[in-house]
């Protein structure tokens, strides 16, 4: 059985800070719990066109437009000591909107995540905000929904609340 996820969040920093944060790979395991010790292994990244808008892309920032694979290593529960390797494939691109990544090899029989951002103003300070939506299913046969109601879900959101907190934290620097 499928399920999906979704959070919002709004930052004080512009669109295109936001999502460039997020499109750089290097970002990923900053953004993942420290018990996990995420690393990306490998990637092969396919850099895509500049932005429409004529914002030149940083030269010293990695992108991983649509194409792009990676390969991520990282401990799937706290003092757990084998590692669990993902591969996330780019599946979707678009400047200062949105990308989507897919697990075509990894813990889940299925996964799609999209990370959306929006020109957002409060209190009149411009902002971005940023949406995660999650698509996923757990490969555990019979055993999948227990997993779910017991465990993965509020891991799910664990993580994804800390990564809410740690962003913040990454863009003040």
């Amino acid at each position: 059985m499928r399920h999906t996820f979704k959070t919002e969040q709004w930052v004080p920093y512009p669109i295109q800070r936001v999502f460039l944060f997020f499109a750089d790979p290097d970002n990923l395991p900053k953004l993942m719990p420290a018990w996990q010790k995420a690393r990306i292994e490998e990637a092969r990244l396919i850099a895509p066109s500049p932005p429409s808008s004529g914002d030149p892309q940083p030269a010293a920032v990695r992108v991983a437009g649509a194409g792009s694979k990676m390969n991520i290593s990282f401990r799937p529960l706290p003092l757990f000591p084998v590692r669990t390797t993902w591969e996330a494939s780019i599946v979707e691109f678009e400047w200062n909107h949105h990308f989507c990544d897919e697990q075509p090899k990894g813990p889940f029989a299925y996964w799609r995540h999209c990370h959306r951002v929006f020109d957002e103003k409060r209190a009149e300070v411009e902002g971005t905000k940023v949406v995660d939506d999650l698509v996923y299913e757990l490969p555990l046969g019979m055993l999948a929904e227990p997993a779910h109601f017991l465990f993965v879900r509020r891991q799910i959101k664990g993580i994804f609340a800390y990564r809410q907190k740690k962003l913040l934290e990454l863009l003040k620097q």
